[in-house]
């Protein structure tokens, strides 16, 4: 269905925003070349060069981290070589698939629905999950004590319109609250504020708590922080989408079989981290390092990496509720998501490695 202009307004609001950080993702704009982890041999996948994969400096983006760090994607995708960028925000990512400059980008729900919108269903198809939870309300213990004390409050969520800002407006509703989407202001005043900077604002008192994702909540609770919140607990059996695999739709309808071999790597990077929970923790974390300079500090990480589930379903549902969150909290018209998954390489995948196939929940391709 053709974005609305409501909607179109909404959306170029949310892509100039100064500060970036879309569903869980990010710290910014920009992409950063983060080279390749393995040597690059046998022959070539669909004939390609080379594979453009996108994800964010995040834990909740772990099957990329490790994937990247661990060279699972180099492994199948052989004598093509698996370029990778790290983004710091969604819309980025966006761009980048629609100007062809990236082919896959692990990426949040938030971004995925209004690039699919934006684009009235023409630039991106959802081919895969890969991470559910990570997201807390941390809050200043001496200020919040339960939840009726967040009234008045100022909350920190990462950008106007992102998974995260979503979320905090419908629980905020659901307690009887009103705020105004666009400006923030009402019973509770939201807060848009980077991750990166929220600590800082956290600690120096300018918000009271924040709506945020791993490992930014663990580093609050670090600051002394408490938890209020897991968003899992909001959950029927406590999963939710938080990261996504896109692809490009020119480029699966071109190459679906680079496209198959990046999710044979996601399968078999979800497969090693839950087997190998410590050794995927410290890949994360070593990937991190390599791409943002600096690693992860064991009181921010062993938390933190712990309240993420990685797993190959794409939670096809949850995505549609959230997207009812949107449209519910004013942000969004409500979308025709018909379309925007298609499983069928996941499900080739899946079989192929004797797991359990996976459901869209209606929102597949015909």
């Amino acid at each position: 269905m053709p974005a609305t202009t409501a909607l179109r307004r909404a959306l170029a609001v949310t892509a100039v925003l100064p500060l970036l950080a879309l569903a869980a993702c990010g710290y910014g704009s920009q992409a950063k070349d983060a080279g390749t982890a393995r040597a690059v041999s046998g022959p070539r996948t669909d004939g390609l060069d080379s594979v453009r994969i996108g994800y964010f400096g995040n834990l909740t983006h772990g099957t990329a981290l490790v994937g990247a760090q661990k060279g699972f994607f180099q492994k199948e995708l052989g004598g093509t070589e698996a370029k990778y960028a790290v983004f710091n925000a969604g819309p980025s990512a966006i761009e980048a698939l629609n100007s062809d400059s990236l082919d896959v980008a692990f990426i949040g729900p938030s971004p995925a629905v209004n690039g699919w919108t934006k684009a009235d269903g023409e630039n991106l198809r959802i081919v895969g999950g890969s991470a559910s939870g990570g997201v807390k309300l941390v809050v200043n213990p001496d200020k919040v004590t339960s939840v009726r004390d967040v009234e008045g409050k100022r909350i920190a969520t990462p950008q106007l319109g992102n998974t995260q800002d979503v979320a905090f407006l419908d629980w905020a509703a659901r307690q009887g609250w009103k705020v105004d989407p666009q400006s923030g202001k009402g019973d509770v005043t939201v807060v848009r504020s980077d991750n990166k900077v929220t600590p800082d604002a956290f600690r120096s008192g300018s918000v009271d708590g924040a709506w945020v994702p791993e490992p930014t909540a663990s580093r609050l609770v670090a600051q002394g922080g408490k938890v209020l919140l897991d968003e899992a607990s909001l959950w029927p059996d406590g999963k939710f989408v938080i990261t996504n695999i896109v692809v490009r739709q020119e480029f699966l309808d071109e190459h679906p079989k680079a496209v198959e071999a990046v999710l044979r790597a996601s399968v078999a990077s979800n497969r090693w981290i839950n087997a190998h929970p410590e050794e995927a923790k410290e890949a994360a974390n070593a990937r991190l390092a390599a791409d943002t300079g600096k690693p992860l500090p064991a009181d921010v990480l062993d938390p933190a990496w712990k309240s993420i589930t990685f797993l190959d379903d794409p939670l096809a549902a949850t995505l549609r509720t959230q997207a009812g969150h949107a449209v519910r909290a004013g942000l969004l018209e409500e979308p025709d998501l018909k379309g925007i998954y298609d499983l069928s390489l996941l499900r080739k995948v899946l079989r192929a490695a004797g797991r359990p196939a996976v459901d869209d929940a209606g929102l597949g391709v015909s």
